[in-house]
């Protein structure tokens, strides 16, 4: 353990948020995707949901400001009538971390499988929530 660091990055997380540079992607997966078919390094955080991981991650993790929105979503496949107020928890966990590079976009299911193909890793939470995935592009630190 360490000081001021919370306890859900894991040393695997951790060493992996560390090993990824400037435009990599990470994909926090919910409880229903399929991380071992699209990821090429699945980081398994079971019992935990992606607000919480989300929340220690972007307190560490800088959002890229070089492209216009860092951030994306699995969008709801047209004629499902799935909610989704896990987005706004989302958007208010982004705009505490980031107040100024901090635009969503969402992405159709499939063109969000092939994108994670191509992230660093996944990191596979036990999220109930449906639609509840999301990428991050990471910036870089200028400290």
């Amino acid at each position: 353990m360490l000081k001021g660091i919370p306890s859900i990055l894991t040393p695997e997380l951790l060493k992996t948020l560390m090993e990824m540079g400037h435009s990599d992607e990470i994909v926090i997966a919910d409880g229903n995707f399929p991380s071992g078919t699209f990821g090429k390094k699945v980081i398994r955080l079971d019992g935990h949901g992606v607000p919480e991981v989300l929340d220690a991650i972007l307190k560490f993790f800088p959002l890229d400001p070089y492209v216009e929105k860092p951030v994306a979503l699995m969008e709801v496949v047209p004629g499902d009538t799935v909610e989704t107020p896990i987005w706004e928890v989302y958007r208010d966990i982004i705009n505490k971390h980031e107040p100024k590079n901090n635009k969503i976009e969402n992405i159709e299911r499939f063109a969000f499988y092939e994108r994670t193909r191509s992230a660093y890793a996944v990191i596979a939470t036990s999220e109930a929530a449906l639609y509840a995935n999301i990428i991050l592009k990471k910036g870089v630190v200028v400290e």
